[in-house]
Order: C-alpha cells, then structure tokens, then sequence
C-alpha cells in the first residue's frame, strides 16, 4: 500500500488536469492506497471556488472534489494563491472587509507549510 499526497495545479476549466487528477485518486483509493491530503496550488486553486457554475451536462469537477473530501481526504488550498485569484473564506473575507466568500469547507486555507507537511506524509507526491 503506497501512500500519495497531490499536488493540483490545474485549473478546472483550462484542460484535463483535473479529471485525470480525480480519477488518479478515486483509482488509488479502488486499490487500496492511501491519499495524504491534496493541496490546491496557482490555477488549482480554482476548484475550490463554490461558485462556480459548470453546465449540467459537463464534468463537474467541485462535485468530485466533494466525493473525495466525504472519504476523509483532506482539501488544502494555498490561501495566497487563492486570495490572489478573488477564492476568500470567510476568516479572509472578514478581514478584507468583504461581504462574500466562495472558499468553504471541506476545502481548507491552508499555508505552503501544509504541503510540506503533506510531502513529508506521503511516499510519492504527484502533481496534476
């Protein structure tokens, strides 16, 4: 059993970073292995927008995010990375006396400290 963390760095929308991302983890986890953590990093920060409006007949790639978190995944997203492309959570959103955030849980802001820690966790970190 091999245990992986991934690094996303795919925008939802730009190419098939994501879907080949989500079917990576879904078939490590058919197999047995183990997913450390994802973090969500420069355009990859993208998934974790709520807002996000994907026709009904496309891949909805939040969606997936979601099913994953459900498992026990952990959804971490580079706060700076994030904040720069307008994805706050509410702590963030507070602070910048905004009025709306789209970065809810189960994605988390996190700090590149956390991936790190997500490298240090893992056998094997893939990036999509």
């Amino acid at each position: 059993m091999a245990r992986f963390s991934l690094l996303i760095t795919s925008s939802p929308v730009d190419d098939q970073g994501v879907v080949t991302a989500i079917n990576f983890a879904r078939a490590a986890l058919a197999a047995n292995h183990q997913l450390c953590g994802i973090f969500f990093y420069g355009p990859g920060t993208h998934n974790a927008n709520s807002l996000q409006l994907v026709p009904t007949d496309e891949f909805q790639p939040y969606s997936a995010w979601l099913e994953l978190a459900a498992q026990g995944i952990p959804l971490h997203v580079c706060v700076t990375a994030a904040a720069r492309r307008g994805i706050l959570s509410e702590t963030e959103a507070n602070e910048q006396d905004s009025v709306s955030y789209n970065l809810t849980p189960p994605f988390q802001a996190s700090g590149l400290g956390q991936f790190i820690e997500l490298m240090n966790s893992a056998d094997r970190v893939v990036q999509f």
